[in-house]
């Protein structure tokens, strides 16, 4: 089955702000508790220092995706210091400000809006997209890669959804399990509440964009088409895919540095 281009709900610019955040923030716990991007940690680390750097500018971040877990393990298993800063075109300030908090200054945040295909000059530093390019069509999708090719920057693409029946299958019982855990996320929000169980809107954007996310999803094969010839001497990709323990869940990754960084290390 060829990826699909199809719309998201929460991402409509009609999609009210404040549900768009209880749904990216839902997310985002969904992510903390079901460890969904451990198995590329290791990966991670690799391409931060191919890259030859420990700042990290994270797009499309929504809720802060799975940095406050990645932080913590890169830093216990390295030792050095990661410095990330998030984006996003909607950016959920709360949530930034709550992950600033959280993790001591070590993950900073955008406060105005970043398009992932016009990311300003002053923001520098290793590129990631945690269940986010596939929102991308094919030929905006290539340009981004494009982009941090021609401004030397590393780029890792990381994706959870996937186009499987088993994949699908989960998406199914992932709004009813946030519904389990979701008495006890602090802090407390009478709006979660409201807007999960009295009117459960914030669910069903998660099955709808969940299923919707598996079909738009670019598999290896299409993301090495995507990046054919492209930084062809000067860039190097890594395409793959790495899989979970506790999960039957699979995640995409496409991993981009240029060979001057990577030179730059070993000879370092």
């Amino acid at each position: 089955m060829r990826r699909m281009q199809l719309f998201e709900i929460h991402d409509q610019t009609w999609f009210p702000t404040f549900l768009r955040d209880l749904v990216t923030d839902a997310l985002q716990i969904i992510f903390s508790f079901g460890h969904l991007y451990k198995p590329i940690t290791h990966r991670l680390q690799e391409a931060l220092k191919n890259a030859g750097t420990e700042r990290v500018v994270d797009l499309c971040s929504g809720g802060g995706g799975p940095w406050l877990s990645l932080c913590r393990v890169i830093e216990q298993q390295t030792g050095a210091p990661i410095d990330v800063c998030l984006t996003d075109k909607y950016p959920n300030a709360v949530a930034f400000a709550r992950a600033n908090s959280t993790s001591q200054n070590k993950i900073r945040f955008f406060a105005d809006p970043v398009d992932a295909m016009q990311i300003p000059p002053k923001l520098n530093g290793f590129r990631t997209f945690f269940t986010a390019f596939h929102h991308f069509r094919p030929d905006d999708a290539r340009s981004i890669l494009q982009d941090a090719v021609d401004k030397q920057q590393g780029i890792g693409v990381f994706e959870a959804p996937e186009r499987r029946a088993l994949t699908m299958a989960l998406v199914f019982l992932m709004p009813i399990a946030y519904l389990f855990v979701l008495p006890f996320v602090r802090p407390f929000q009478w709006s979660r509440l409201i807007w999960n169980y009295l009117i459960p809107v914030v669910p069903f954007v998660l099955w709808f964009d969940g299923i919707v996310s598996c079909l738009r999803t670019y598999s290896p094969r299409e993301l090495r088409e995507l990046t054919a010839k492209l930084g062809e001497g000067k860039y190097h990709w890594e395409i793959g895919q790495e899989h979970g323990d506790s999960l039957p869940v699979s995640v995409t990754y496409l991993i981009g540095c240029p060979h001057r960084a990577a030179a730059m290390h070993v000879q370092q």
